[in-house]
């Protein structure tokens, strides 16, 4: 039976899709740092943040400019590329914008999720992410476009008066006599990744425009994701994902330098089962995904850690219940280190795929299978309903900490249409926003 993939996504569903795919980039630390900090106190955990993002965060930027066509050293490249950044997810990191001139520019959040999630942990929390990590790391991501941007803060928490809105304030700005932003050392090895070098899939084209072909033209500060067409979301999704493989290349490519190979890879699977566990079930819910065999073949071909499928080689195929899921020799296996998920498959990384599935839904189990030609792993899912429903692990219960858990977006609603051999899909008609 054929499994839905971004080919036969209507333009409603690849905004959504868009949406959950940014925000499941954006939740990877939430479950990776208190992994982390299992180990290490709050300052060596801050260090990882910083390390990761100023790895990761210049990489894609640069490969989103070329792949939506607003590559330049200017203000307005610098608010594209903070717009289409999964550390910016729509609304659950609502930011707001104002180009000055062609050197200034402004951005305030009028709601952010990270602040909502670490305000309960206390100031010291607060002052580590909006000021130790946003610096460097803003400035990181600025500098990808020109090397003379700086973003510095008019107003940032800890808020005074409590409850302060927006959340924080800053300003943009490209002047010449700023000093150009150091590299990390593991900018490099980021960078060298084949995550970083990797093409992504070019799909037919749409009989009629139904959006933006790409974002060559004038900067909107009002962008959503709906403007964008139909093709150039699917150009977009696919560097999102790519955004969450060169984010956990950093992390783990941190933590190894930090603890050990040992410490990475005893992280790599905990952190999958948690964090992709959740987004299987917002996948689920988002998308109305029906808990059968059809229904979770969807949630696994359209979740971001098996895209793009340039980088990750899988298929997905349903067949008398049994989803079969098969992963060939693709770039994410062939990276020469262990810093990709994909790399712990045959280990560890087993029971956390097999996490991912009984998120999704509880009866659901994963085995290994025999591998067919071309192959390196195969899997077998099934769903038993005799079968004791599976608890949730506890990086899943690490992961719902987050306000973002149980986020939902104010998008429109649609459905998508029944086709022939395909599993329907209903997108979730809960559109409350749970902004704290």
């Amino acid at each position: 039976m054929p499994v839905p993939y971004l080919a036969e996504l209507g333009h409603a569903e690849l905004a959504v899709l868009g949406r959950e795919w940014l925000l499941h980039g954006h939740l990877q630390d939430r479950v990776g740092m208190a992994l982390v900090m299992e180990s290490a106190d709050r300052e060596e955990m801050q260090q990882v943040a910083i390390e990761e993002w100023m790895a990761a965060s210049p990489v894609y930027s640069r490969r989103m400019q070329r792949a939506m066509a607003f590559a330049g050293d200017g203000i307005d490249t610098i608010c594209k590329n903070l717009q289409l950044d999964i550390g910016a997810p729509h609304e659950f990191m609502d930011f707001r914008f104002r180009i000055l001139d062609d050197r200034h520019a402004e951005f305030w959040l009028a709601h952010c999720g990270a602040l909502m999630d670490v305000e309960p942990m206390g100031v010291e929390f607060v002052h580590g992410m909006c000021h130790t990590i946003e610096d460097p790391t803003f400035d990181a991501t600025a500098a990808a476009t020109n090397p003379h941007a700086a973003i510095r803060p008019l107003h940032r928490p800890p808020r005074v008066p409590a409850g302060r809105t927006p959340h924080c304030h800053w300003r943009i700005d490209i002047d010449a006599d700023t000093p150009a932003v150091e590299p990390r050392p593991l900018s490099a090895r980021v960078a060298a990744s084949l995550a970083a070098r990797v093409a992504t899939e070019r799909f037919e084209a749409v009989a009629e425009p139904d959006g933006l072909a790409d974002y060559s033209g004038p900067f909107d500060p009002e962008l959503r994701l709906e403007d964008l067409g139909s093709d150039a979301l699917r150009v977009a999704l696919q560097e999102f994902a790519l955004q969450s493989h060169l984010l956990l290349r950093g992390f783990l490519l941190s933590v190894e330098g930090r603890f050990g190979a040992d410490r990475a890879a005893a992280i790599a699977p905990r952190l999958v089962a948690g964090w992709c566990g959740l987004t299987a079930q917002r996948l689920r819910d988002a998308l109305g995904l029906e808990p059968t065999a059809a229904g979770l073949a969807a949630m696994l071909s359209l979740h971001p850690m098996f895209a793009p499928r340039t980088y990750v080689g899988a298929t997905f195929d349903v067949d008398d219940e049994v989803v079969r899921i098969g992963v060939r020799d693709c770039p994410a296996l062939q990276e020469g280190d262990s810093c990709t998920w994909v790399t712990g498959l045959g280990g560890q990384m087993d029971a956390a795929l097999g996490a991912v599935v009984s998120a999704f839904d509880p009866h659901a189990s994963c085995v290994r299978a025999a591998t067919a030609v071309g192959e390196v792993h195969a899997y077998e899912v099934t769903i038993d309903r005799d079968s004791p429903a599976a608890p949730e692990v506890p990086e899943l219960a690490i992961a719902k900490i987050s306000t973002g858990a149980a986020f939902r977006f104010r998008n429109p609603t649609a459905k998508l249409s029944d086709r022939r051999g395909a599993p329907a899909l209903v997108m979730s008609g809960d559109i409350a926003d749970s902004a704290g």
